[in-house]
């Protein structure tokens, strides 16, 4: 029996299992570039020139180099700067220290002459005040105070928050619910009229002369910034010149500012309080006409920086 032919197929070649990845066969076919490797053969032909590698190392070696010996240079003038630098601030710290202890002393010395000078106003005014020389320092602070009275104490609403709108608006107190300057005047004014013989504002003495002003949300008393609250001291008969103030006008408004805003006040009476004197005064005399001022051959009103405020 005869055996039949073996097939032999004139066709195309089984197909290879990568194919489906050629250009990954391709890349590992071919992993030198061609143009790379033309060129390191032409420069191994010429035989000259370092390799780039070497080239650039020794690019880098060099400009470490360089750096070095900048931050070298650098870090020796600022050893030798730095005994200078510090031996300047030392200098500067002894002359803020010393002259901050010579403006310490001017203070302590400027307060020590006012202090002085009010004093010697003082004994001045006692002493050449006459019959009325003891009321007239009264009512001008000159002396300090003890005797009954009331203590009205005033302070902002709770929860003051800065900002708002309302009637009491302006520039220097936004909030309603704060005590403003016009405030504590009403209420030093309703105290006087009431029959208040002294009073006084956190032991700031108040005189003929004194002011109460504002500045940006601050309260003044001659200049003399006060914080909240306020304790106002009036000498007098307590029973009455409380009953008097509550029902007088400025009582009235101070009642309002309550009811409507919230600020917080107390009135009591006192057995006894003490109000101090007034750190400073401006003391003035004057003498009487004689027949002959009219025609200004006699002594009128003379400023000699004596009398009371």
């Amino acid at each position: 029996m005869s055996q039949p032919p073996p097939v032999r197929s004139t066709g195309s070649p089984p197909p290879r299992p990568d194919a489906s990845m050629s250009l990954l066969t391709n890349v590992m076919d071919h992993a030198l570039d061609d143009g790379y490797a033309e060129a390191s053969a032409r420069r191994a032909a010429e035989g000259g020139g370092l390799p780039r590698t070497l080239r650039a190392k020794l690019g880098l070696a060099a400009g470490l180099v360089v750096a070095a010996a900048v931050v070298t240079l650098g870090a020796a003038q600022a050893q030798v700067a730095a005994p200078v630098v510090a031996k300047e601030r030392e200098e500067l710290i002894d002359r803020i220290e010393s002259e901050t202890s010579a403006a310490d002393g001017l203070e302590e010395k400027i307060e020590s002459l006012r202090a002085e000078v009010g004093e010697r106003q003082r004994k001045a005014l006692q002493q050449h005040g006459g019959d009325q020389g003891e009321l007239v320092a009264l009512l001008s602070g000159a002396t300090e105070v003890r005797g009954p009275g009331v203590k009205l104490v005033v302070d902002d609403a709770e929860d003051t928050e800065q900002g708002g709108d309302g009637p009491r608006e302006s520039s220097g107190f936004s909030d309603t619910g704060r005590v403003r300057d016009r405030d504590m005047q009403r209420v030093v004014n309703g105290l006087w009229q009431s029959g208040a013989e002294a009073v006084a504002i956190n032991g700031q003495r108040l005189t003929a002369l004194s002011a109460i002003r504002a500045a940006g949300d601050a309260i003044l008393v001659d200049n003399k910034p006060l914080v909240p609250p306020y304790t106002v001291l009036a000498v007098g008969d307590g029973k009455k010149l409380s009953t008097a103030f509550r029902d007088s006008a400025d009582g009235q408004y101070l009642q309002a500012l309550r009811e409507n805003f919230g600020i917080r006040t107390s009135i009591s009476d006192q057995e006894q309080v003490r109000l101090p004197a007034a750190p400073s005064l401006i003391v003035r005399t004057a003498e009487p006409r004689t027949a002959g001022a009219g025609t200004g051959d006699g002594p009128g009103t003379a400023d000699t920086g004596k009398g009371t405020s």
